[in-house]
């Protein structure tokens, strides 16, 4: 395997960040080259409203990217999330080729063709297919049953699909700047590469990526994708929250939001409490807010303001984990991830309206130029290289010992010729 350069490229609605790194076959992870982050401007809700607005955003992003990185970006993944997105588990079945060899490859793709036959609106696409399980002859819970000898192969599917007009119109964005789409991924699956072991995959847990105008959930049970979903808003409404309670503009509000959470706030507290005073006003007058604001109550902005909205915030999470089934099948939690983790009492709001342990996760797996990356806002674009380096790994060959990761892998976003022209690789 040579050296290659990777991609990922997270269009949210606060910001758009965009992360280059190299694969080498030295290295087991990816090397990070450069890195940029920007405000978004033209995406509500994870869907694009202004292309323009956002043509002219993501070209700063990457032109920033590449010369820190000092190399072209020509291709890369991207995420995809919001509203629009809509998941399903799905079955298929076939009868093996040559019940009396064993099970191949070819069995594998027809299987998982199979699953994919669902009855789908033309204005969705299909833009991921995770196989949960594989059952042959009645024998569930096989992870890979490529060798195996049986006359019936079933396997469950978890189908991710999303609109077609919003997948368009990112495509759209990217190659007015000369860059191929390799695919497109959800945002909460994306975060969930990066933020979450396979020890708590294997347990059950839940990824809630907190961005600033949706949020995206991923649940794993068994080790594989179960479920996905979004919810219609976001931290940013904590921030107009904290806007129309201290009659501030939203700017300043943002700086407030992210001040509160910072360790000064924590040491400014310590002090009040070691000095045996009853008061609780928190000074920002080093925030440079354009109001005539010098000080505020934490405990009004964060018990009378944040606290209310994060209790609907979890409360709205908590009825997206019944509805998929999976509540009692998530014992290590959640992982907090995306900005809006980072509010003060998130991980509190969490444990006590879900009832189950949360965590912050921040990204890893990676190595080189990572200071500025490792926090949780930017889970989702280091979880797009984790993905690309999947990618990689299938494209330059693999054999069979890693078939599980392929198939945990498997993407809708490269054509069926090319994955079939994989599997030929693998056979004698």
């Amino acid at each position: 395997m040579k050296d290659e350069i990777i991609t990922g490229i997270d269009i949210g609605s606060s910001k758009i960040a965009v992360l280059v790194a190299k694969l080498s076959p030295d290295e087991q992870v990816p090397r990070v080259l450069g890195f940029s982050s920007v405000d978004s401007h033209g995406v509500k809700r994870g869907q694009i409203v202004d292309i323009n607005r956002v043509v002219r955003v993501v070209e700063n992003a990457v032109e920033a990217a590449e010369r820190m990185a000092g190399a072209k970006i020509q291709s890369s993944y991207v995420s995809i999330g919001g509203p629009h997105i809509q998941s399903l588990n799905s079955q298929g079945v076939v009868a093996v080729s040559n019940p009396n060899t064993e099970i191949t490859g070819e069995d594998v793709l027809r299987v998982i063709d199979a699953a994919k036959a669902i009855s789908l609106s033309s204005t969705r696409e299909i833009i991921e297919v995770t196989p949960r399980e594989f059952i042959v002859d009645g024998q569930d819970g096989i992870n890979n049953p490529v060798g195996m000898s049986g006359v019936r192969l079933e396997v469950n599917t978890h189908i991710i699909t999303a609109s077609l007009t919003n997948l368009r119109n990112v495509d759209r964005c990217l190659s007015d700047l000369g860059i191929k789409t390799n695919g497109y991924i959800f945002s909460g699956m994306a975060s969930s590469l990066s933020s979450v072991t396979d020890t708590e995959k294997e347990l059950g847990i839940a990824v809630v990526d907190i961005g600033g105008g949706k949020i995206d959930i991923c649940i794993y049970t068994d080790g594989a994708l179960s479920y996905s979903s979004s919810v219609p808003f976001g931290a940013r409404h904590i921030t107009n929250d904290i806007a129309v309670g201290l009659r501030i503009s939203l700017d300043s509000a943002e700086k407030v939001k992210l001040f509160l959470s910072s360790k000064d706030v924590k040491k400014q507290l310590t002090e009040e409490h070691v000095g045996k005073t009853s008061k609780d006003d928190i000074d920002v007058s080093k925030l440079g807010l354009t109001e005539d604001i010098t000080k505020v109550s934490y405990k009004t902005v964060v018990e009378g303001i944040i606290r209310p909205r994060l209790e609907e915030i979890f409360e709205e999470i908590l009825s997206h984990i019944e509805r998929s089934g999976f509540v009692t099948a998530i014992p290590s939690g959640l992982v907090l991830v995306g900005g809006g983790a980072l509010t003060v009492g998130t991980v509190e709001a969490a444990k006590r309206i879900v009832g189950v342990p949360a965590r912050i996760g921040v990204p890893g797996n990676m190595t080189g130029l990572i200071d500025e990356v490792i926090y949780p806002q930017y889970s989702c674009v280091a979880g797009l290289l984790l993905y690309s380096q999947h990618d990689e790994s299938q494209r330059q060959g693999l054999d069979f010992k890693d078939f599980d990761k392929i198939l945990r892998n498997f993407s809708l976003t490269k054509s069926y010729k090319k994955i079939t022209d994989l599997f030929k690789s693998f056979i004698p």
